[in-house]
């Protein structure tokens, strides 16, 4: 969808509710406390009211867009951004398209990457790709030392899904737990590079020859199918938006900017993008600003 096709499509705040209902109720509204599908509307609240526990409700109850002062056009236009950026957007430049403060603005695209959180992650099968990155701090010193950098680990299926994750080490037991995690016991093959951590923590694959690793000490990258060019890619794209789009992530929220990256790039090819995730954010637990500002 267009963008200027989404503004004309959802351009007030009926058609937005419209498109909500359909997408909260497909087979009809229903209460949400006792399930009754007898409803009645109320034209002048823009409200439901069941006619067996008498609970009044609209459409964005016990949604992210409940008890928000911001319209529903606003919201859309903010969801559509963050969803068709390639790279991510940031707050600053949602706080200047929409016209709202910048607090208004980040809270709400924190909102809408709460609702990308994916609930069922399948296993990774057939052929994986697993490696590790660094985010902000410095690089100094003769040997690169790493300083205040945080840890993220990609595992990439080729033609498949990607998973991203911030993890507090690259120890052979935290790469273990997220293989155990995320990666089928059945997978064909993992791809690694020759990093000392990945050989303990793939151990049980490397006993039938499943765990491959490229040389990349040597200089080596590719040999025949043995890489991890595949998920080196998505570190790039990851990269360019902490680079060009968001400049600095703090490492409480580092996890929730992974979170949509990762949510968008397994969804890139689907022509319905903007109405999934408004099809997640609509299921998805309410954030509120207290959560989202409270130190871990």
């Amino acid at each position: 969808m267009a963008l200027l096709e989404m503004l004309q499509k959802y351009s007030t705040d009926e058609k937005c509710r419209e498109i909500v209902t359909k997408l909260r109720w497909p087979e009809g509204v229903t209460c949400p406390r006792c399930k009754e599908r007898k409803i009645c509307y109320i034209a002048d609240r823009k409200q439901f009211e069941c006619g067996s526990c008498f609970y009044q409700f609209s459409v964005t109850t016990g949604t992210v867009f409940n008890d928000t002062h911001l319209p529903l056009d606003k919201w859309f236009a903010a969801t559509y951004l963050l969803c068709e950026a390639k790279k991510g957007m940031s707050a600053c430049q949602i706080q200047r398209t929409l016209g709202i403060s910048y607090k208004t603005a980040w809270y709400l695209c924190h909102r809408i990457r709460a609702a990308m959180m994916q609930a069922d992650r399948p296993m990774l099968s057939g052929k994986v790709e697993m490696d590790e990155t660094y985010i902000g701090g410095k690089t100094i010193g003769k040997e690169n030392r790493l300083t205040n950098k945080e840890v993220v680990i990609g595992i990439r299926q080729r033609g498949g899904d990607l998973r991203f994750f911030h993890a507090q080490d690259v120890k052979s037991g935290t790469l273990q737990k997220f293989i155990h995690e995320n990666i089928s016991q059945d997978v064909d093959v993992l791809f690694t590079d020759d990093f000392q951590s990945y050989r303990s923590a793939a151990k049980e694959l490397r006993k039938d020859g499943r765990h491959k690793t490229i040389r990349h000490k040597l200089k080596i990258y590719v040999k025949g199918d043995i890489h991890t060019n595949t998920v080196e890619s998505a570190f790039s794209l990851l990269k360019r938006g902490v680079i060009g789009t968001w400049h600095r992530i703090s490492a409480k929220h580092l996890a929730a900017y992974l979170q949509e990256m990762e949510f968008r790039f397994n969804r890139r090819k689907r022509s319905d993008l903007f109405l999934d995730t408004l099809r997640h954010m609509i299921t998805a637990p309410v954030l509120t600003f207290q959560k989202l500002t409270a130190e871990k």
